[in-house]
């Protein structure tokens, strides 16, 4: 898979898939809606509510074929996100924060849940290494590479108000707005 979120092969998906796709996307704020541009706070108490949110966000990257979904990507304005570093892992981080990163970067194309249709290049450092919190408390660790380094970055992104389009090149950002500007149908 090239594009680092977001984007699906809409192709194998069944129609319950697909609907349940719909369903999901639904529940994401899509572009341009002001909490995409809010930096997130700081999580402060680790309880029920917090892990029914993680469990809430795990379920909705599942149902919407993404690989990683930032709490300010459904209207909550917490530090926190969910992602799959490999295939079939599930991770949620709280109060995450890159604490190491590699000088070597990469460009490739991402796309998002929140900018449905969009995809576009962006450089991103290659290997992070990601501190946090667990949906307990205790604190987590995580070395990143590739892939896996992409996707926290992109998520750490949206927990900051900051948008692949803004992190692209003026080129790519132009067609992406195109893509995403309301277009007025006449029947």
């Amino acid at each position: 898979m090239s594009d680092a979120e977001g984007q699906v092969a809409r192709e194998g998906l069944d129609a319950e898939q697909e609907a349940r796709r719909r369903l999901a996307l639904a529940q994401i704020r899509q572009y341009p809606d002001s909490a995409l541009r809010l930096p997130a706070k700081p999580v402060e108490e680790f309880d029920d509510d917090l892990r029914r949110l993680i469990e809430r966000m795990t379920q909705l990257m599942h149902e919407a074929h993404g690989v990683g979904l930032a709490a300010t990507q459904v209207g909550t304005l917490q530090r926190l996100f969910v992602f799959q570093p490999e295939e079939d892992e599930d991770v949620a981080i709280v109060n995450p924060e890159i604490v190491e990163r590699s000088e070597e970067t990469d460009v490739d194309n991402e796309g998002c849940l929140s900018l449905q249709g969009v995809s576009v290049p962006v450089e991103r450092t290659v290997a992070v290494t990601l501190a946090g919190k667990d949906e307990d408390g205790n604190d987590v660790h995580y070395e990143l590479e590739g892939h896996g380094a992409r996707v926290v970055q992109h998520e750490l992104d949206h927990l900051d108000g900051v948008l692949i389009i803004d992190r692209t090149t003026p080129e790519a950002r132009r067609e992406a707005l195109a893509i995403l500007r309301p277009r007025i149908v006449l029947t």
